[in-house]
């Protein structure tokens, strides 16, 4: 079971607005912490797979639960 730092909301917001807001939120947070993002944009899953392999940090698991895609990330 993962232990979350933080949880981010960002439904309703388009590209880039969801990933800005997880860089933002991820600047806040200690290396290790881990950060749950709920979005509603489809084009986030691979938004959040190309950032996890550009930034350093760690893309831990992604879900599609009924029109919300759920990420989450672990910062470098």
């Amino acid at each position: 079971m993962l232990t979350l730092d933080e949880t981010l909301d960002v439904t309703g917001l388009s590209c880039p607005l969801p990933l800005l807001k997880a860089k933002q939120a991820l600047n806040r947070l200690g290396s290790g912490a881990v950060l749950k993002v709920d979005c509603t944009d489809a084009g986030s899953v691979r938004d959040f797979q190309v950032f996890a392999k550009q930034s350093g940090h760690s893309l831990i698991e992604q879900q599609e639960q009924d029109g919300h895609y759920i990420h989450w990330l672990k910062k470098a």
